[in-house]
């Protein structure tokens, strides 16, 4: 989908439902404006709180905010990953015949909702042997002993089971308070090194969830494991497993 279609007709509507915007968004992400330096360009309300915008299409931000430089498509948890990094609280969202404000803890909410985590039934996470996914892995291992915060990380394919639609997804186990600051600066470098931002970045408490990484542990996703005691970085792959 090179345009979130289904958002672009409910905002185009005259009148609408919430939970219509809320699903349209959840299933198929937007398109974020950035600055030539590949920052965020966050929009101001009328009692100056910032927006995180989202735009229906790259033509769509083009044509409603040409003062930035480009777009990039997020899917939910990216967006959410930048509001929670970001402290905003707000998501602005525009077709070129409408807009609508969604609330970030609403739009969190109907993702819990939805079972769309770790353990849901909703996303199924699968090994991936895409280079994109050995390449995520890869920067992972250069990478992560600059963060004393992360223990682990886990590269995999999510698989959303009423659309179909499949995304590269990273997760991490952090002992900070979330949303975790360390998660979102490993996940910029990663990106930056090793995908383009279609990636997805669920950070998950090592005391708070340990349930939830546990399960990430029994499904035999490439891992990478830092002791920072000793500065010794461990590597999981299936890649490993097969003969030569």
């Amino acid at each position: 989908m090179t345009a979130n279609t289904a958002l672009a007709a409910v905002l185009d509507k005259p009148e609408r439902e919430g939970d219509e915007i809320l699903a349209a968004l959840a299933d198929h992400g937007a398109y974020v404006p950035v600055a030539a330096n590949g920052s965020v360009v966050f929009l101001r309300g009328e009692d100056g709180t910032p927006a995180l915008p989202g735009y229906v299409s790259e033509e769509c931000r083009a044509e409603l905010l040409p003062s930035a430089d480009g777009a990039v498509h997020c899917d939910v948890l990216r967006m959410l990953d930048i509001a929670a990094q970001t402290e905003v609280e707000v998501l602005a969202l525009f077709s070129t015949g409408g807009w609508a404000r969604v609330p970030v803890p609403l739009l969190r909410q109907t993702l819990q909702e939805r079972g769309r985590d770790a353990g849901g039934e909703r996303m199924k996470l699968i090994w991936s042997r895409e280079p994109a996914a050995v390449a995520l892995r890869d920067a992972a291992v250069r990478r992560i002993r600059e963060f004393p915060a992360v223990h682990a990380v886990w590269v995999s394919q999510a698989r959303w089971a009423d659309t179909g639609m499949e995304h590269l997804m990273v997760h991490m186990a952090v002992d900070e308070e979330l949303p975790s600051a360390s998660a979102g600066r490993l996940m910029d470098a990663l990106v930056a090194e090793a995908a383009g931002p279609q990636v997805g970045l669920l950070a998950l408490n090592t005391a708070t969830h340990a349930e939830s990484i546990a399960e990430l542990e029994s499904l035999g996703l490439d891992t990478v494991r830092a002791d920072h005691a000793t500065g010794r970085v461990e590597v999981l792959s299936r890649e490993f497993d097969r003969p030569r």
